[in-house]
């Protein structure tokens, strides 16, 4: 199906629509190795190649699509390039694995968890609309919220010229030793960077984040820094109906060894 190349080049997490636009007017992006500038122009991202900066981004007719679920550490960032060189999520998988793949939604810089690449747009489009996949976060903040303010943000904050939608909020635990509280947010749609904006407003900011699951998929025996492929069923189940919310977690095949070994602070971090 063709659509529009901002649309194709924002999907794959490289930039945002209006940065993509931007790429097209300066001759960054190609498709099928000539020079588009024409911003209503459309391609297939299943059949045409499509170069941002000389670097593919789709193609590949008929190739079968690849998946992989990575546990991301902090002080990686989800997308595909970055011009201040800073380390990328696609970099915790062998070189050999990470031609053609983009991170499907973001993880900030400094939050961790998982986080799936794919060459499949279907699958990104899928998991990356609103309502349709659940994403579980782990939430470490400071303080002790009250059971209003968090009852506030489970209705939904306004955000810029938006509101929230409802989420799932509950607490995990409260540290003893620095008095800090753990909570569970479970979103089926989500803004930049909105858990933390979320727990600014009411005055207790976000210390730790990661994400834990992603619809069916959890982070259950897979390392820090580590990565696995996905199973042809579970890349079925995100074609299915959305799992009930008090659905079973499926066993997790087991994962490559991480090629790198994770820093004690993530070892011991619900400590302090």
């Amino acid at each position: 199906m063709k659509e529009r190349i901002q649309k194709i080049i924002a999907n794959v997490g490289i930039a945002s629509r209006r940065a993509a636009e931007e790429m097209m007017l300066r001759g960054e992006v190609t498709v099928n190795g000539k020079a588009v500038t024409e911003l209503g122009t459309k391609a297939d991202p299943e059949r045409d190649h499509i170069k941002v900066r000389g670097k593919l981004i789709t193609g590949g007719r008929g190739q079968e699509k690849r998946y992989y679920l990575i546990n991301k550490l902090r002080g990686y960032l989800s997308s595909v390039a970055d011009p201040k060189q800073r380390p990328l999520v696609a970099h915790l998988l062998p070189p050999s694995a990470r031609r053609g793949l983009h991170p499907v939604g973001r993880l900030d810089f400094n939050t961790e968890g998982l986080i799936i690449l794919t060459d499949d747009g279907e699958l990104t489009n899928l998991i990356t609309a609103g309502g349709r996949v659940e994403k579980v976060y782990h939430v470490k903040v400071k303080g002790s919220p009250t059971e209003e303010q968090i009852d506030r943000l489970r209705r939904g904050i306004s955000i810029e010229k938006s509101r929230t939608a409802p989420a799932q909020i509950r607490l995990i635990e409260k540290t003893k030793e620095a008095g800090n509280s753990w909570y569970e947010v479970i979103l089926r749609e989500g803004k930049n960077q909105q858990i933390r904006r979320m727990f600014d407003s009411i005055n207790h900011s976000v210390v730790k984040l990661r994400r834990v699951r992603i619809g069916h998929l959890t982070e259950v025996g897979l390392a820090f820094g580590g990565y696995r492929e996905l199973t042809p069923v579970e890349v079925k189940k995100f074609f299915q109906a959305p799992p009930s919310r008090t659905h079973r977690q499926p066993k997790q095949p087991k994962p490559h060894r991480a090629d790198i070994k994770p820093p004690a602070r993530y070892r011991n971090a619900k400590k302090g």
